[in-house]
């Protein structure tokens, strides 16, 4: 008997395609709010511009994780979105608590509320999902 090699688990499949598109639109999001705002007026709010290009980049990262797809990476996104999440507690109650500190809004400024709460959902739903895709079907 022959085993037959698999590639790795894709993690895109049901609401795993939900998350890559979510996260994909919070990239281009993101990432061109930040360029933008580094580009034209950094010196007005420096930490709030570097917190959002930040921001970009996990969710960059936690796309390409979803879409490689594998134990490996399953393991390296759900790093990367308990990190996303404490970024945006931690964030988002630093703007509530000291609103001076970001002259401007971030992308998880008031825990996301300038992109429909979604910085603060997102990352909720994917570490619910990659722990239920890493589960072993018994």
């Amino acid at each position: 008997m022959t085993t037959v090699e698999q590639g790795p688990k894709r993690l895109t499949s049901g609401p795993g395609t939900l998350l890559v598109w979510f996260y994909g639109v919070m990239v281009v999001g993101a990432v061109s709010r930040s360029v933008y705002q580094i580009a034209t007026e950094f010196d007005r709010a420096p930490l709030a511009y570097s917190l959002s290009a930040v921001a970009g980049l996990v969710y960059a990262f936690i796309t390409y994780t979803l879409v490689r797809g594998g134990e490996a990476a399953r393991r390296a996104a759900q790093v990367c979105c308990a990190a996303e999440l404490a970024g945006v507690l931690i964030v988002g109650t630093w703007t509530l608590v000291d609103s001076s500190a970001f002259p401007d809004a971030t992308v998880w400024s008031d825990y996301g509320m300038g992109y429909v709460f979604i910085p603060v959902l997102l990352p909720v739903s994917a570490l619910y999902w990659l722990r239920k895709a890493g589960t072993p079907k018994g």
